[in-house]
Parts: C-alpha cells; sequence; structure tokens
C-alpha cells in the first residue's frame, strides 16, 4: 500500500467533525492537567512535571474514547486485535463498518514527528501495519497489501515552553517494525485533504450561480467623481 493510498484510507474512513472534536479535546484536556497540578499540588520542577504528564494523557485518553464513541467508533470485543490472540491495554477504537477501516489508538510523542515509545499495545497495533511496509514481491504480486485494517495513531506532543499547552497534534501510522512512520501529517495539514476540489463548480440550486462576474473589468471610480458617461447620462446629478 503506498503513501497515497494510506491517506486515502484515513480519510475515507475517519470523518473530518472526528478529528475537529479530537484536536479539541486534546487540547483542553492537556490545559486541564497542568491546572489540577498547579492548583492543587505544591509540587514544583521535575515532580510537578511528572506527575502532569500522566495526568495529561489518562485524561485524554477518556476525552479520546469519549469522542470516538460519539463518532460512531467502537472498542473491539475484549481488546483483542482481530484474526489474532494479541491483547492490547489501551482504548483503540474502530472505524468503517463492514468494510476494511481504521483502528485508531491515541499516544504522546516526545517532540514532533518523533516516534512515541514503544509498549505493549503500540507492539500489537502495528502487527496490523505488516503489509503496508514495502518489501521484495517475491511471488508475484503477493506482496501487496491485502484488504484489511490498517493502525493509526492520533499523536500529540506537549510544548515544553508552555505548561498546559501542545507543540503538535498529527495523525501517523507506523511500519511493522516500528522503525519510523509511513505517514505522518499535522492535523491542520490532514485537514486540507478534505477540501473539495478548488477548480469544482457545483451549480447553485435552479442551475444559475448565485454571482456573476463583469466580463471585461472596469476602473472603480468614487461615486462623487462619477465619469463623463455617467455625467452625460444623468446630467441631473
Amino acid at each position: 500500500m503506498s503513501e497515497d493510498e494510506i491517506g486515502a484510507r484515513i480519510v475515507a474512513t475517519l470523518r473530518r467533525d472526528l478529528l475537529i472534536d479530537l484536536l479539541d479535546a486534546a487540547e483542553s484536556r492537556a490545559r486541564q492537567a497542568h491546572e489540577l497540578i498547579r492548583d492543587n499540588t505544591d509540587l514544583t520542577g521535575r515532580s510537578a512535571r511528572g506527575l502532569e504528564g500522566q495526568a495529561r494523557f489518562r485524561l485524554m485518553e477518556k476525552g479520546f474514547q469519549d469522542v470516538c464513541e460519539r463518532h460512531g467508533g467502537m472498542r473491539l470485543e475484549g481488546d483483542v486485535i482481530p484474526g489474532t490472540d494479541l491483547q492490547y491495554f489501551q482504548p483503540f477504537m474502530r472505524f468503517g463498518g463492514d468494510k476494511p477501516g481504521v483502528l485508531l489508538g491515541l499516544a504522546s510523542m516526545p517532540a514532533p514527528r518523533e516516534l512515541p515509545t514503544k509498549n505493549k499495545s503500540r507492539l500489537v497495533g502495528v502487527t496490523l501495519n505488516y503489509l503496508l511496509t514495502p518489501r521484495l514481491d517475491l511471488e508475484g504480486g503477493k506482496g501487496r497489501a491485502k484488504p484489511g485494517d490498517i493502525f493509526v495513531l492520533f499523536l500529540f506532543a506537549r510544548d515544553p515552553s508552555r505548561g498546559g499547552r501542545l507543540n503538535e497534534v498529527a495523525v501517523g501510522v507506523i511500519d511493522a517494525e516500528y522503525n519510523g512512520f509511513l505517514e505522518y501529517r499535522t492535523v491542520e495539514l490532514l485537514m486540507e485533504a478534505y477540501a473539495p476540489p478548488p477548480n469544482s463548480t457545483e451549480p447553485s440550486s435552479g442551475g444559475q450561480p448565485l454571482v456573476t462576474l463583469k466580463t471585461s473589468p472596469r476602473a472603480f471610480r468614487p461615486p462623487e467623481k462619477p465619469d463623463s458617461d455617467d455625467a452625460t447620462d444623468n446630467p441631473s446629478g
């Protein structure tokens, strides 16, 4: 599966409104975690940052699951990857109905575009992406990706210079060896893929456009200085 095909699967499966709500939830939960530690503990420095990091992820995890469920995401029965006996321990939400879809998870990045820390759940998730990873096709086409879900992560990196803020929020697909991203886009950049083609000219109701442009442009003249033609046609002003 090429990078374009992976991107197309994400756009076709994860709705724009879902991504906007996830972005809002991530930013608000990060701020909530910061205020929680600031206003309710006397911790400072490294201790405060460590506790805030744990609170941030747990709060964002809850917000992530709530938003996904509101948009039709389904948590898999028994928290087991389909077709395997591999179990995960973080909320993975599935989108796509009866078609090959997306298994969406949440992860924090040390910094923008850096791979998130490995854990059991993420390693289990990337097993779905085995056939997305380029490899030698020695069997005449059998190396191509087969229909099935892909594992996608909703990623965030905190802003170390501003407490309670996020530096970047993105959507990424990690390869099966956990060596790098097969696809990575910030949410803002991904939003562009949902925009209609720039040259699309949908007819308005009734078949007539609501606004028409003059075929030949004319220079603007202020009302108090009509041009000679107008002055002749309207001598009384």
